[in-house]
């Protein structure tokens, strides 16, 4: 007998709730970044880098709602099909609604879904702080978190998730007809994590390195972090948010298909983890003779950020498979920026842009 269907209210409780949970997850990777880049900054650069943190979460939260989750999500409202729209002010549901008026809404409350949402547009920047940390002055990088919160980041996602250009699987779509597939980012590989690697690969490059970093012959002079123990912190912290990150992007939670999904990506999102902090650990004695703990550490984010784009279909072999090969790459190429002068404090470029590429190549 097949089991019976949950009524419209129950489906928009649990779609609602699963938002909420899930953005609550991911809004604690705020305090993971922050852990993280506190961490491994030095000690006279860790007050400004806190500083940062928050301040760039709470404009996030402003201009997300001033234009960001609009743009991201504007309906027909396209001012370029599928490429560009611009409408202010996101909105939510009236005070009061009641039980009665649920089959006339959408399948979660709208609030959960731009608070869900937010949050991911507050990852992106978080991204790019780390790169840019003890080189760049506080109000320039809050400018910069501006245009990142309110356009950047918006604009490229909703080409996918808001329905644009990217956004189309049937035949004719731009993806389908240009290259014979459709694109898939599941949750974020690129349009999150990639997004925020290029802006910190472009700031890196325009910043340039930290006095006294590289020498003229071409040596590395080290620049130790803060304290390993927060940095350490900061990654178990950013590995339980992607739970959330990753698990409710699932969008639903209606039905017992629903509910196995989620379970099924927090499984495939902890392997793939472990493989990349596994991975990192193994290759960093292969290849220098002991373990590097930032290499392991940023090993299991890379493994993290690899699965993102697709942490629902691949078996658990395969999502730790995904996983390792993040973390091996991050251990080759975090000394080849090194070699090109590219000063990456904590490792955003090959966790967030490198992996992120790779796993949606995966």
């Amino acid at each position: 007998m097949a089991p019976a269907e949950a009524s419209t209210h129950v489906v928009f409780i649990l779609n609602t709730l699963l938002f909420l949970i899930g953005g609550f997850l991911v809004m604690w990777m705020a305090a993971g970044f922050a852990m993280l880049e506190a961490g491994l900054v030095r000690t006279k650069n860790v007050a400004m880098q806190c500083t940062k943190n928050i301040a760039l979460f709470s404009i996030a939260g402003v201009l997300y709602y001033i234009c960001g989750y609009q743009v991201m999500y504007p309906g027909d409202a396209w001012i370029i099909d599928g490429v560009f729209a611009f409408n202010m002010f996101a909105t939510m549901e009236p005070a009061g609604v009641g039980a009665d008026a649920v089959d006339a809404l959408d399948y979660a409350a709208t609030a959960s879904d731009f608070f869900f949402q937010l949050m991911f547009c507050a990852t992106t920047a978080s991204i790019v702080s780390g790169t840019l940390a003890e080189r760049i002055k506080l109000w320039p990088f809050l400018a910069f978190t501006i245009v990142l919160t309110a356009l950047i980041y918006p604009i490229q996602g909703s080409w996918k998730w808001g329905g644009g250009f990217l956004g189309s699987d049937a035949e004719g779509g731009f993806m389908m007809s240009t290259f014979g597939a459709a694109f898939q980012d599941f949750a974020g590989s690129t349009l999150v994590h990639s997004v925020g690697g290029w802006a910190a690969l472009v700031g890196a490059l325009v910043l340039g390195p930290r006095l006294g970093k590289y020498r003229r012959e071409g040596g590395v002079n080290p620049m130790p972090g803060s304290n390993l123990t927060l940095a350490t912190l900061g990654t178990f912290i950013l590995w339980l948010g992607w739970f959330g990150f990753n698990g409710a992007s699932q969008l639903a939670m209606g039905t017992i298909g629903d509910v196995a999904d989620v379970a099924r990506i927090f499984a495939n999102t902890n392997i793939a983890a472990a493989g990349g902090a596994i991975a990192a650990l193994i290759t960093t004695q292969l290849l220098y003779g002991k373990v590097d703990l930032t290499m392991v550490l940023n090993g299991a984010l890379a493994g993290l950020v690899s699965i993102t784009a697709e942490p629902l279909q691949p078996s658990l072999g395969l999502a730790l498979i995904i996983g390792a090969f993040g973390g091996v790459l991050v251990v080759f190429v975090v000394p080849l920026l090194d070699k090109l002068k590219v000063d990456d404090v904590v490792g955003a470029i090959p966790v967030h842009l490198c992996a992120g590429i790779w796993g949606t190549l995966a």
